[in-house]
């Protein structure tokens, strides 16, 4: 049988080959194992939230977990249509449930999709969890109870869990600001669940909303959903064409945000997390320790040092970044791929939420967005990004990352390397700010290669370092 092995948010693989029902059917009885064995006090223990994306089969697969959860004692709410990540995240939370189940692979192409779970606080689930989950995979057999018959005996609902999530956002920011600001601004939906959220969350306001790529498309129309400037292909011309004050732009499971100026100009998902930084320190005066992924901007780290606030840095997954959260104390949290918590809310991303308090900002501020990254660039310096993802052998993971570590480079480019991390992949740092870090993914033969610098050329020069580096094993 197929090895299923959870990855940075939870397991994914392509569908008919890997991802099938009968390999769906064996995670799902091994997490319904799981919570059965491990009840949590203060939660309903037999309660779960299963939700699913606009991907090929996405509603079947939700609801062949919701039949297998029932079959093992459970009563389950499944969403009445594709549905965000943060809502089903949010749901668990408001209803006090064990954990829920996400079936989407977020921003990967159309041909994969995914299981992720998540735990009884509104969040990812510990690492532990998941390997817990896998130890248990083929233990037990199969149960379950018939779809038809489930609802008949209300062991499944079927419900509509976004209202309530688009209510508690509203809750964040300032929205009769944001009503009555007469903000022309455009949402990319890149063909995913987000799509027409910021219609109903604005309507009736003074904002006019203009949603792009928002017909249901499991093909994602030959592009990734992911919130990059390669995936804007569509919006850049519009924009162009018909300029806006922003355009937000969600993944396929709306957990991620990501963004272009109004000329179509793209922000990096960098820019944004240092945009909020100074939007909740500067214009809402708000102080807290700031939590974020090592692939995350300098920019944060040199934002931090100047207000005095505290940086905790973890490893690449929101799941570390939500177990800070719920240390409390925390502030804000960024991930290099768009990923934003907000601890007022629930310790996981939402980009649906990011995108509000983006608006927000807009609002208070009364200026152009340009004009803003201007302000923020010239306080705070300019950092300009770069990744390639390559393909490298899993069996060769291991002494590349031992070589990184043991033989760093003595510069990049012309500043002198002053610090190694290698607690995920290895990553340089150098005295100016410019760093290089190779990381693998967790169940890929792929290996990604980040760089930052002051400079577009500079980053891709880095680029270049990081793989030559990859020909030394």
């Amino acid at each position: 049988m197929s090895i299923i092995k959870f990855g940075t948010d939870g397991w994914r693989a392509v569908i008919a080959e890997d991802f099938t029902f009968a390999n769906l059917d064996r995670v799902s009885q091994a997490t319904a194992d799981y919570w059965k064995s491990h009840p949590i006090e203060g939660t309903h223990s037999r309660k779960v939230v299963v939700g699913y994306d606009r991907r090929f089969l996405s509603d079947q697969f939700g609801a062949r977990v919701a039949e297998i959860f029932v079959g093992n004692g459970f009563t389950v709410t499944l969403t009445a249509q594709p549905t965000p990540t943060p809502s089903v995240s949010f749901e668990v939370k408001r209803q006090k449930a064990i954990g829920g189940v996400m079936i989407t692979a977020s921003h990967n192409p159309a041909a994969f999709n995914g299981f992720k779970l998540k735990a009884w606080y509104g969040g990812a689930s510990e690492a532990s969890l998941c390997q817990a989950v896998e130890q248990l995979l083929d233990i037990n057999p199969i149960l379950s109870i018939p779809f038809a018959e489930a609802i008949k005996t209300r062991q499944i609902a079927i419900k509509d869990i976004r209202k309530a999530h688009y209510t508690a956002i509203k809750k964040l920011v300032n929205f009769e600001l944001i009503a009555t600001s007469e903000l022309k601004f455009a949402h990319e939906a890149l063909y995913g669940v987000g799509a027409g959220c910021f219609d109903e969350l604005l309507a009736g306001t003074t904002c006019q909303v203009s949603t792009i790529n928002a017909e249901h498309n499991p093909g994602f129309g030959g592009i990734s959903p992911e919130p990059i400037a390669k995936n804007y292909i569509h919006s850049i011309p519009f924009l162009q064409k018909q300029p806006h004050d922003i355009c937000l732009v969600t993944d396929g499971d709306a957990d991620r945000v990501g963004g272009l100026m109004g000329d179509g100009t793209p922000l990096s998902t960098h820019q944004i997390s240092c945009l909020l930084l100074r939007h909740y320190v500067k214009n809402r005066g708000m102080r807290g320790k700031v939590v974020k992924a090592l692939t995350t901007t300098t920019m944060v780290d040199r934002m931090c040092a100047s207000m005095g606030l505290e940086l905790v840095e973890t490893g690449v997954g929101f799941k570390y970044i939500a177990a800070e959260i719920l240390k409390g104390g925390v502030l804000l949290g960024f991930e290099e791929s768009g990923g934003i918590g907000f601890p007022k809310h629930i310790p996981e991303r939402d980009g649906i939420a990011a995108g509000l308090v983006l608006l927000e900002m807009l609002a208070m501020e009364k200026k152009p967005l340009k004009k803003i990254l201007a302000e923020l660039e010239k306080e705070y310096g300019s950092y300009r990004y770069a990744r390639i993802d390559a393909h490298f052998p899993l069996e060769k993971r291991t002494a590349l990352m031992d070589f990184c570590k043991n033989n760093p480079p003595a510069r990049l480019l012309k500043s002198s390397v002053t610090e190694v991390k290698s607690f995920d992949g290895v990553k340089f740092i150098a005295a100016d700010g410019s760093w290089l870090m190779l990381r693998g993914s967790g169940t890929e033969p792929i290996l990604r290669i980040y760089a930052e610098a002051g400079s577009d050329a500079d980053a891709a020069a880095l680029l270049k370092v990081g793989v030559r580096m990859t020909t030394r094993v």
